[in-house]
């Protein structure tokens, strides 16, 4: 099994239910994208670059979906989390319910138009 599969398998199940889809989401949507395993959370590239990543905060309880060019995107900004970062914004999760997959999409395809 992949480090990236360990490392799912191995949080609470709200985590991971929320992992899959996003990473479903993603890959569906960015066709030659590429999940890793780095900086122990896992990662997922585009073009050979990061893209985004997803690290549960277990003492918070969210996931957080963060994206690498996130400074760079111009939509969804009410949605969009930068808690004092330089270049990642990102998306916050609680439950698989809060999930809006039209604002997951949306911030996906802009920030793909980031990599050329």
């Amino acid at each position: 099994m992949k480090p990236t599969e360990v490392y799912i398998l191995r949080q609470p199940e709200h985590y991971q239910v929320m992992m899959l889809h996003v990473i479903s989401v993603v890959e569906r949507e960015l066709s030659s994208s590429e999940l890793l395993f780095k900086w122990g959370i896992p990662y997922l590239y585009y073009k050979k670059k990061p893209f985004c990543y997803l690290a549960p905060n277990h003492k918070r309880g969210f996931l957080d979906v963060g994206f690498a060019k996130g400074f760079e995107l111009k939509r969804n900004q009410e949605v969009l989390v930068d808690e004092n970062r330089n270049t990642v914004k990102s998306l916050r999760y609680y439950s698989i319910g809060e999930i809006d997959n039209a604002i997951l999409i949306d911030v996906v395809l802009e920030a793909k138009l980031l990599y050329k």
